[in-house]
């Protein structure tokens, strides 16, 4: 069984080829970053654009890569939401003429059910699972059960991990993307210099919070202004090590404390259950991925996560995922539309405060 998948949710224009024996057979991926840099954050018109200007080599150069004619597949997959939804038109608009051409069944894929099974093809990890689904838009621990089978045990009630890694690199004027300009200089940093909050800590639930943590790093920038405005800061590099450094320790300490209560949850519910997996671009922070390791072991849980080229936006997750969708024989009709918002536990109760969480 072969499958094309198709991504184009946010700023990353990608498809990937992928078989039932866990093999990529090909793959293309074009970035935006230079094109969304100068405005410190993904523009959707600009990014919509963008897939509209290159979806159809990438998907040519796909082929190319895998060296089969599209004839060979079996499906096409596309991420069809929670995303901007410019850009995910353009991956479901493409899907579906292939499929139309080729007589291929077309796949609706969850983009963030992409990231929840990602690691299913890179690793040896079995239903049910414990999963932190962590990036710039999303910020939840979940229970996958199955294909299509997701139960959240929290959610952040604000901004997600990911999008407060964005804003705090930009008030230290470091650039975008944020994650992995502060984890290089939180290396050299002094984690306890900077006493910071952590936001619903001792709630007792699993939900997460971080915009009250990235208001209290805006404070200390602010304090090395000497008119109190952000952007006349001056601030030694050292000291931006060390508020990078804390900032990044006090993200880990969050989703780590929230993670352990989610462990006692699926135990007491799922003792046959065995892996902890984290996924998703913030899932690529190796200080996070080596405390989460270490929080599995404490706790009898096997830890696994994608490699880190496929935590970020890709096809690969998006073929995978359709590929596993379409074993269990969940196929859609070419009327299907593209969805903004798209839970991947459609049955969660909606955490208060979070009126801007994507899903």
């Amino acid at each position: 069984m072969i499958v094309l998948g198709i991504e184009s949710s946010c700023d990353e224009t990608a498809a990937a080829i992928v078989n039932d024996k866990k093999e990529i057979l090909g793959q293309c991926l074009l970035t935006q970053l230079n094109e969304h840099k100068p405005f410190g954050g993904v523009v959707p018109e600009i990014a919509a654009r963008s897939h509209l200007e290159h979806i159809d080599e990438i998907i040519e150069q796909t082929f190319k890569d895998a060296k089969i004619q599209p004839q060979e597949i079996d499906a096409i997959a596309a991420a069809s939401g929670p995303g901007l939804i410019g850009g995910v038109v353009v991956g479901v608009m493409a899907a579906k003429a292939l499929s139309l051409a080729l007589n291929k069944p077309f796949i609706a894929v969850n983009h963030l059910e992409g990231h929840a099974l990602a690691a299913r093809l890179t690793g040896n990890v079995q239903y049910p699972y414990l999963l932190l689904l962590t990036s710039g838009g999303h910020c939840q621990i979940l229970i996958v059960k199955d294909v299509g089978e997701y139960e959240r045990l929290g959610t952040t009630i604000d901004d997600a991990a990911g999008e407060a890694f964005d804003k705090v690199s930009k008030m230290l004027g470091l650039g975008y993307p944020g994650g992995p300009i502060i984890e290089k200089m939180a290396a050299v940093g002094n984690s306890r210099r900077f006493v910071l909050p952590k936001p619903l800590f001792n709630s007792g639930d699993c939900n997460l919070s971080f915009s009250g943590l990235k208001t209290a790093v805006r404070k200390i920038i602010e304090s090395y202004a000497p008119d109190g405005i952000i952007e006349h800061a001056i601030i030694p590099e050292q000291d931006i090590s060390d508020i990078c450094a804390g900032f990044q320790l006090t993200v880990t300490d969050c989703l780590c404390q929230k993670l352990d209560k989610a462990i006692t949850i699926f135990k007491q519910h799922y003792p046959q259950g065995k892996d902890l997996v984290v996924s998703g671009g913030v899932a690529s922070n190796t200080f996070l991925r080596n405390r989460l390791a270490a929080l599995a072991q404490a706790r009898g849980l096997d830890f696994s996560a994608p490699p880190i080229k496929y935590c970020t936006d890709n096809g690969v997750m998006i073929a995978w995922a359709g590929l596993e969708r379409f074993q269990k024989g969940y196929t859609n009709t070419l009327d299907f539309k593209p969805r903004p918002r798209w839970p991947l536990d459609e049955n969660a109760p909606k955490a208060a405060g979070a009126g801007g969480v994507k899903a």
